[in-house]
């Protein structure tokens, strides 16, 4: 089945991505794809090594990067109010989208910058022009808004996504068994068919193999300062999180087809 991974993070998305830029091509090939692309969070310091490593082996690169949100403006930085950024991953159609992101990647960190590298809807607005905009994982804004119960917001985000980036802008369905996750896609489902939102398929790529989650969970344990044996650390729910093969996602996303071939 012809697939696409929009969602995936390289070893610049520090001790979190474990995929080594030299080892996806070749890995992208072998899972029978012809493309795919770079979301790291909030960086973009793989894209170019990345479109190189992709261009040798025959593998259409697309740059991208996965922004965390700021709940108001990105220079608002008071803890209570603006601790919790958001995310939403942001891929390139062509030149000038490559000149946008890299505006708003960088007036994230000069800008934005609070605990983490933040951009915000008004910057959005302004560097929206050759950008394809994916909604997000579970903690991407309308996510949240859906596992809180809130429709509405979940309805207003997506109206104001669809106004900014219009025809490029896809509601991200992932399935990795992960709790709220079946509660959110079926409710971005709704929502494609209700505002006319074309949904997407992907799986949030952070290790290459399945068998790699071990080595993903160490470096989880370097990031946040525990050990293996700490039985309240930061851990992810499931082994879910690997480069899948086009028939793996197809099987997956079966009820919703489309969103396989929106990829």
């Amino acid at each position: 089945m012809a697939f696409v991974h929009l969602h995936l993070h390289t070893e610049y998305s520090l001790l979190d991505g474990e995929c080594r830029i030299e080892k996806i091509p070749e890995a992208v090939k072998l899972a029978g794809q012809t493309a795919v692309a770079i979301t790291d969070h909030g960086v973009m310091y793989g894209a170019v090594p990345f479109y190189k490593a992709c261009k040798k082996e025959g593998v259409k690169p697309i740059i991208g990067c996965e922004v965390y949100v700021a709940p108001r403006s990105m220079e608002d930085k008071d803890r209570m109010a603006d601790g919790n950024s958001s995310h939403l991953v942001l891929l390139v159609k062509n030149e000038v989208g490559y000149r946008n992101l890299m505006a708003i990647v960088s007036r994230s960190f000069t800008k934005g910058f609070f605990e983490v590298p933040r951009t915000d809807k008004a910057t959005l607005a302004k560097h929206s022009a050759g950008l394809i905009a994916l909604s997000g994982c579970l903690r991407g804004g309308i996510a949240q808004s859906i596992l809180l119960g809130d429709r509405s917001g979940a309805r207003e985000q997506i109206l104001w996504y669809k106004k900014t980036f219009g025809e490029n802008f896809y509601l991200e369905l992932g399935r990795h068994g992960l709790q709220g996750e079946r509660q959110v896609g079926d409710e971005l489902i709704r929502f494609s068919k209700e505002l006319q939102v074309p949904p997407v398929a992907t799986n949030d790529v952070h290790y290459i193999q399945k068998e790699d989650w071990e080595m993903h969970d160490i470096l989880l344990c370097i990031q946040t300062k525990k050990t293996l044996a700490d039985p309240k650390r930061m851990k992810f729910e499931t082994k879910e999180f690997y480069m899948k093969s086009g028939d793996e996602m197809a099987e997956l996303f079966s009820y919703v087809p489309e969103a396989i071939t929106n990829t």
